[in-house]
């Protein structure tokens, strides 16, 4: 598997009975691919995992590699309160065609460095699938050092990247210093995905682009190019869309914009509610500013999608 470009965490759609509604699932993935994605990520925290039966999962995995159909790798969010469920959800992504795996602490419990190694190498063994670690302590509470992710590469072949959500792109540096290119390193947050290319990140697991992958791509593009005064010009106008991803709420906000762009709707499952009032206002003000100054961007950017 290539790890590499901008890979969405996918949002989930779900109809008015707040049922998966795979039809449009299958949409969004190939409308992604269109425009210049290199991969899809189900499952993720921005898919609303938390909210997904066991068996609702492994249909959308089902469903998106089917729709797929080799274009481009599905991989698959691997989240689950227990070992055991998360080593159930990563050899069904590997029955139903998935490329690879995304691997996250568990839920809830924030367990040492021991307990949480052994969870990562039981979901590692499970299958021989190319798999990435997942590291956002913000949202999980676990923080998998450097030094503890080159302890994990050293010993599964098959741990491949690593996205890296701590907000601190030095951590980029950090692991690069300690393992070379081992790991390919991706960026896990919006809002610092030029700084992390130029420390050495290869790839964007992103939020907006499921609203904006034209937009998305040609920001990574341009940065992964050095073409730094195309992608500072188009940065700036995409921050404050991109700083979405980093707030509580980023799921609602980028379903939202999803919806304004008429790739998608706001709704999500409880306990999440959309957005009302002066914050769905202040929001919604936010998105049309962008739309409305919605730059042009280079002939070739289009051209190649």
């Amino acid at each position: 598997m290539n790890w590499t470009g901008v890979m969405p965490a996918m949002t989930t759609y779900f109809d008015t009975d707040f049922k998966v509604d795979h039809a449009f699932i299958r949409k969004h993935a190939n409308w992604l691919l269109d425009n210049g994605c290199t991969g899809l990520v189900m499952l993720g925290s921005l898919g609303e995992a938390a909210t997904l039966t066991f068996d609702e999962k492994v249909a959308i995995l089902a469903n998106t590699a089917a729709s797929v159909n080799g274009r481009a790798p599905v991989v698959a969010a691997v989240s689950a309160l227990s070992t055991h469920e998360a080593i159930e959800i990563a050899k069904a992504a590997a029955g139903v065609g998935c490329s690879g795996l995304m691997i996250l602490p568990p839920y809830v419990y924030r367990g040492d460095w021991r307990e949480m190694k052994a969870h990562v190498s039981s979901v590692l063994r499970s299958t021989s699938l190319p798999s990435m670690l997942y590291n956002n302590p913000v949202a999980y509470g676990t923080d998998f050092l450097p030094e503890q992710i080159q302890e994990l590469a050293a010993e599964h072949e098959n741990l491949q990247a690593v996205k890296e959500s701590t907000t601190d792109v030095r951590r980029v540096t950090a692991i690069r210093a300690l393992i070379g290119e081992r790991l390919r390193i991706f960026v896990g947050v919006d809002d610092a995905i030029v700084e992390g290319i130029a420390a050495g990140a290869v790839g964007w697991i992103a939020g907006l682009v499921n609203a904006l992958p034209l937009e998305s791509v040609a920001l990574f593009d341009a940065a992964a190019a050095g073409r730094d005064q195309e992608a500072f010009a188009l940065y700036r106008w995409f921050l404050p869309l991109l700083r979405m991803d980093t707030v509580p709420k980023f799921i609602q906000l980028i379903k939202l914009v999803q919806q304004e762009v008429g790739m998608g709707s706001a709704r999500v499952r409880m306990p999440r509610m959309e957005l009302v009032g002066a914050e769905l206002n202040e929001a919604r003000a936010t998105i049309q500013h962008a739309l409305k100054t919605r730059p042009a961007l280079p002939a070739a950017a289009v051209a190649n999608r």
